[in-house]
């Protein structure tokens, strides 16, 4: 779960990597929380050498009598929220957090990190805005979005716009050509160091982990790189993330979760753990309070209407089973400690929390995902190799990236469709939904896999279906699809037919044609779209270089000259010799 692999940037505790890496009572609430302004406005305090971040702990509230204790022992309360009674206090002094656990009132005191906060705290600086290259690639649906059933999704409903989506991550890129169109910028903000940001751009991405997200999500189905699981929702950016480190602190989490409450986010998704600890655990005083101070948080936010995803993480564990942790903390010098199960990864460990595993293209486990029985609650593609998930990049640009941060993303997209489709659907009701509509994943053979083919510790409730999500089927009259193979030889062309009936008039200018070829070097062909005069549109001819297998993707058509009843065939011209395979199915969608 820490670190990536050299392929992928580092940044902090997101769960990013394709390979294994060294790597939970209800609170009351209030009707909203309070916290202190955003960071732009005169600090309360002057950064010194040696500051060190704590979650104060009380009765939700009023906290002002133990903020006032804050103070008289010679801290700072940098922020607070006082309707989950939590309080992110800066101090110096190494007797700080002993000293306030005497304090009335005070129910528990947590240092948040093991190293000194920065001074960019006291006067956060902007991200910088990327600049944006625009792209000539083509809208295409990778494979995980038909292992999902995305592609057949869109064709019923591609979510609605009063869907906020809340990114929690190290930022978005709210300019990127494919995700501007459902950017939410007046939800969007900076919680890093904990408390908000609120500056124009404070939300933007110091990574890339963030923007590959928010194209999972929502990248808009505008005709250009990729579409999103649920393209016609909207994305807000709660950058958590530090600059610098990339890390993802406690207090960062709170008002993540906080601020997603009280702007009506229906969906987070969180691909991270909450920085230094990859699991906290309630024997130690601590980690006890990092625990019960992000765990109001989620609550605060389930309370007000949101439902959080968040991934499994990467390091091949078994999350049920808990011995050893090698790589906590890690903002400072990590340790091999002894733990069991009653220390969670927070926030996915958390009630109420939709905890997401990775699947690689064929709907397997990724080679790197965490597992567990009773802890998966359910799967989705996240990459594994050379099938990585293909996404948004800042500035304009696409790439892979692997990992159970790229699983949980489509989840949280399916989620978003459902909240879409039933606007009055609670929190809970949409992760038993997520559950019960996805589809059973049996075990393979292997013995760390525990459980049913309807519940099990590789997969949970098994790999998320979209379409199930919008209504189980695409609307009568409008998708048709050819499931016959048919071969594809060396240095030939094969058609495969749809023959579309019952529709009057003209195609529609964004015809969806998908297709699922699967051929041992893609650079052989050759793909186009037949009407049923006989016009021929060219969907793709792959460069001769291309030697990766198969070709999985939506193409869009305007069609809208053409006559929409008749037979529409997909022609496929494989150009070279030695490589062969087939048309494995392919649809319409009007």
């Amino acid at each position: 779960m820490r670190r990536p692999p050299a392929a992928c940037a580092a940044v902090g505790a997101v769960l990013l990597a394709a390979l294994p890496v060294s790597a939970a009572q209800a609170a009351p609430q209030a009707a909203s929380a309070t916290a202190v302004s955003a960071a732009p406005a005169a600090p309360q305090a002057v950064w010194a050498a040696g500051t060190r971040a704590y979650l104060v702990i009380t009765a939700p509230g009023d906290t002002s009598a133990v903020r006032g204790a804050v103070t008289a022992n010679g801290g700072t309360a940098f922020a607070y929220y006082d309707a989950i009674g939590v309080i992110v206090a800066h101090a110096t002094s190494p007797s700080f957090a002993g000293t306030m656990r005497g304090v009335p009132g005070v129910q528990q005191v947590g240092a948040t990190r093991t190293s000194d906060v920065p001074a960019d705290a006291y006067d956060p600086a902007l991200p910088a805005a990327p600049s944006q290259s625009p792209t000539s690639l083509t809208e295409s649906n990778r494979w995980d979005m038909t292992q999902i059933k995305a592609d057949k999704a869109w064709a019923v409903s591609t979510g609605s716009a009063s869907v906020k989506v809340g990114v929690l991550d190290t930022g978005v890129d709210d300019r990127h050509q494919d995700i501007a169109p459902n950017f939410n910028a007046a939800d969007s903000v900076s919680c890093a160091y904990g408390r908000p940001d609120t500056r124009a751009g404070a939300w933007r991405d110091i990574g890339d982990h963030g923007t590959h997200v928010a194209g999972t999500i929502a990248a808009a189905r505008n005709g250009k790189g990729v579409v999103g699981v649920a393209p016609g929702v909207r994305i807000s950016s709660v950058r958590i993330a530090e600059p610098d480190t990339s890390m993802f602190f406690a207090e960062n989490t709170v008002c993540g979760f906080m601020w997603a409450g009280d702007h009506g986010f229906r969906v987070t998704n969180n691909s991270y753990y909450t920085d230094p600890w990859m699991f906290n655990c309630p024997d130690d005083a601590d980690q006890a309070a990092i625990i019960e101070g992000v765990r109001r948080a989620q609550q605060y936010a389930e309370g007000k209407g949101s439902l959080q995803v968040a991934a499994a993480g990467n390091s091949n564990y078994d999350l049920a089973n808990k011995r050893t942790d090698r790589s906590s903390p890690n903002d400072s010098t990590p340790v091999t400690r002894t733990i069991t199960n009653a220390c969670i990864d927070i926030p996915t460990e958390l009630p109420g929390v939709v905890t997401v595993a990775a699947t690689g293209n064929g709907n397997v486990k990724a080679s790197y995902s965490n597992y567990g029985r009773g802890i998966i609650d359910v799967a989705a593609p996240g990459g594994d190799g050379a099938y990585g998930v293909y996404s948004t990049l800042p500035g304009g640009k696409y790439g892979n990236k692997n990992g159970t941060s790229m699983a949980s993303p489509h989840v949280a997209g399916v989620a978003a469709l459902m909240a879409s489709t039933d606007p009055a659907a609670t929190p809970a009701e949409l992760r038993s939904r997520l559950a019960a509509q996805a589809n059973d994943t049996a075990c393979p053979s292997d013995g760390r896999c525990t459980g049913t083919t309807a519940d099990n510790a590789f997969f949970g409730e098994g790999q998320v279906d979209a379409l199930k999500a919008v209504g189980g089927t695409p609307p009568p009259g409008r998708y048709f699809e050819n499931t016959t193979d048919v071969a594809v030889n060396d240095n030939a062309t094969a058609e495969s037919p749809i023959t579309v009936t019952g529709l009057t008039g003209n195609a529609p200018a964004a015809l969806v044609v998908g297709v699922d070829i699967k051929h041992t070097y893609r650079g052989d062909l050759v793909l186009s779209l037949v009407a049923p005069d006989g016009t021929v549109y060219l969907l793709e001819d792959f460069p001769d270089g291309d030697s990766a297998d198969d070709v999985v993707k939506t193409y869009t058509v305007n069609a809208s000259s053409k006559v929409a009843a008749g037979t529409w065939k997909l022609r496929v011209r494989d150009s070279a010799t030695r490589d062969t395979g087939r048309i494995d199915a392919w649809n319409l969608t009007f």
